[in-house]
């Protein structure tokens, strides 16, 4: 997912509601939560509702959770990357890029999809921040309502 050129270029996800497919990608945050293996706080915010580019807004969707993860305490996260790179492979994930991103304070950066599930994850290492904290950001592919149905956007 993370070589399609633009949305328009993502794979099908299949039929589902929005709410349904909410549901489904708040199991797979959890799982890749429950990959990250540390005691810390995750943030509450919720999956939301985007359009696929070029498709009908009315029966085409995707889903994406932007979340952040800080530990209880900072030094939890040394290693963290590196295990998240072990690990997704183990549990479907195919890791596309890792390694530092442009920005002034070169964090850590992982990209990986899951070409069963029809998702990808961004996951960044803010190191420097104060505190320290993974940043997440989970998408799915492009879904298709069921016949009758319109996309609920939230």
């Amino acid at each position: 997912m993370t070589d399609a050129k633009d949305s328009s270029d993502l794979p099908s996800a299949g039929t589902s509601t929005s709410l349904d497919a909410a549901d489904e990608m708040e199991k797979v945050s959890s799982e890749i939560y429950d990959l990250i293996g540390i005691k810390g706080k995750a943030s509450e915010t919720g999956p939301g509702v985007a359009e696929c580019s070029g498709k009908d807004p009315e029966k085409f969707f995707q889903i994406f959770h932007p979340w952040s993860f800080v530990p209880e305490s900072a030094d939890q996260l040394d290693g963290v990357m590196e295990r998240l790179k072990e690990k997704l492979p183990k549990h479907g994930w195919k890791v596309m890029e890792y390694g530092l991103d442009t920005s002034k304070n070169q964090n850590l950066s992982l990209t990986a999809d899951n070409k069963e599930k029809k998702y990808s994850v961004k996951i960044a290492h803010f190191a420097k921040d104060n505190p320290p904290s993974l940043n997440l950001m989970v998408a799915s592919g492009c879904y298709q309502v069921p016949d009758g149905e319109k996309v609920q956007r939230f």
